[in-house]
């Protein structure tokens, strides 16, 4: 009897655990796009599309290699909207009661899957060097699961970037030199962009139909949607970006929305990339002397450091994690956060280019998007939303830790020693972006005072008695205890005039 191999949109690898535990000559392979995970956030629409085509372009490649393929297309009037739904009716069509499954990273389908009336076997995702059962045993006994030190673990593990037992360098950690604010010219253009094939406009062309009234701009879509055309992207912005990835890496400017950022998360998340293989080419440039081991480690921590800890804390912490909720924030999301629609520079340029790329960079996230909400007492459940939807590289494993745990602290201080919060002059020093706005990053009271400014000393008074004790917070408080006491009522009533104005809906 055929048994049914589910591989999810995110699982195209000929690696994925499902497919190398079946049987190619009996088994049967199901595919589906479905109305319910295309719609159950708001999703960007060149996040649908782009899944969709890498999809629809794996099936191809696992048919060339024999596989039997059962595929279901959104449009398809059979389709039932749903995974289980599908893979109920194929099961019905082969006779089959069993199903391979690799497990997904999300802890609502993983679920859904449980719960089917068929005998689904979940294999946990081997794409990852650190298997769940590794990071429980390093955070075993731990009172801070700190990355750092997770981070060292898998240098050690995999051998990347070390010389015998030491770190290559003498240092585990050049993020120091990696903190350059942005620079005068950019001379990387950006990632390379793949015009459109028969297929892939197949899938533009439902995707206006079908989701008309979607988030984002569809329109011009340059993304890879083949192993081949990520590898050769890849290859490219190692040769030409890497060399400067570190030093700017924390920079913003808004007229260069890449600048030397490799753009390969969704890549990888999607299975078009090897993590492995992709650290392994980015050292390969330090040991050949074309990249220096600032710009290659800040990189490899990304994928070899901070992907794997966040993964660990999402599976650690459960099916709850997404609604924690540890400073008690509850303001509703700003409609700025979709429309753009607002007088400080720095969100509408991120959210602008949020609309049209489905991207934006990992200090656009937390020091603009992300600082705004924490300073303002967004409900971090809003702000999840929002950051799973609008991204093409979002999956609640990856997503919900970096938001509910480095972006809003809403864990408690699981993933983040401190609040990243900051006031306009940290975005000031990082961008161009204070040199076009409405406000004045300079002014620190009145109506024309940058709300970051105010916001930050409303959120740290608000918050005393969580923080104040907190050592890498307490040169804040003590700045904020030194000011005058009618300096520190005008900051506060200033503060609360941009909440109020805020909660009305007025425009920021």
């Amino acid at each position: 009897m055929s048994r049914l191999v589910l591989i999810l949109g995110d699982q195209c690898t000929p690696d994925i655990a499902a497919l190398q535990e079946a049987d190619k000559a009996t088994d049967v392979v199901v595919m589906a796009e479905v109305a319910e995970e295309a719609t159950y956030v708001r999703h960007h629409v060149k996040k649908i599309a782009f899944l969709f085509s890498v999809m629809r372009h794996f099936v191809q490649d696992l048919r060339a290699a024999g596989w039997t393929v059962e595929y279901t297309r959104l449009d398809d009037p059979d389709n039932t909207g749903s995974i289980d739904g599908e893979l109920l009716r194929y099961a019905t069509k082969h006779g089959a009661t069993q199903v391979l499954a690799t497990e997904p990273g999300e802890f609502r389908l993983i679920e859904r899957l449980e719960d089917m009336p068929l005998d689904v076997l979940l294999h946990e995702d081997r794409r990852f060097f650190a298997r769940h059962a590794d990071f429980e045993a390093w955070a075993e006994g731990r009172k801070q699961l700190r990355m750092e030190y997770f981070y060292r673990e898998m240098r050690r593990k995999t051998g990347l970037l070390m010389d015998g037992d030491q770190p290559a360098g003498g240092k585990w950690n050049f993020d120091h030199d990696n903190r350059k604010p942005a620079p005068d010219a950019v001379t990387y253009d950006g990632p390379m962009r793949f015009a459109p094939d028969a297929i892939t406009e197949e899938v533009l062309d439902l995707i206006e139909r079908r989701f008309a009234d979607g988030f984002g701009r569809l329109r011009p879509f340059w993304f890879a949607v083949t192993p081949a055309q990520a590898q050769a992207h890849l290859t490219r912005w190692i040769a030409d970006a890497l060399p400067s990835f570190g030093d700017y890496q924390d920079a913003m400017l808004t007229d260069e929305r890449f600048l030397y950022h490799a753009v390969i998360g969704q890549y990888i998340h999607a299975g078009l990339l090897d993590p492995l293989e992709v650290c392994r080419a980015a050292e390969r440039a330090y040991k050949d002397g074309n990249a220096p081991l600032n710009a290659v480690e800040g990189f490899i921590r990304q994928i070899l450091g901070w992907r794997e800890y966040i993964r660990g804390i999402y599976f650690r912490e459960g099916p709850g994690y997404t609604a924690r909720n540890a400073l008690g924030h509850a303001r509703k999301l700003p409609a700025f956060y979709w429309d753009a629609e607002t007088d400080m520079a720095c969100i509408r340029a991120a959210v602008e280019q949020t609309r049209d790329e489905a991207y934006a960079h990992h200090i656009q996230r937390l020091m603009v998007t992300g600082n705004f909400a924490l300073l303002a007492g967004i409900d971090p459940g809003e702000v999840h939303a929002w950051y799973l939807a609008v991204y093409a590289d979002a999956y609640e494993w990856v997503e919900a830790p970096n938001t509910i745990g480095m972006s809003q602290f809403a864990d408690g201080g699981i993933v983040a020693s401190k609040p990243y919060v900051s006031s306009g002059s940290y975005i000031d020093r990082m961008s161009d972006y204070c040199k076009s706005c409405a406000y004045k990053v300079k002014e620190k009271t009145g109506e024309m005072a940058c709300p970051y400014n105010l916001l930050y000393w409303h959120f740290l008074d608000r918050h005393r008695a969580r923080f104040s004790r907190n050592p890498r917070m307490a040169n804040m408080y003590r700045t904020w205890d030194r000011m005058a006491d009618e300096r520190r009522e005008t900051v506060l009533r200033d503060a609360e005039a941009v909440l109020t104005r805020l909660d009305a809906g007025e425009r920021l």
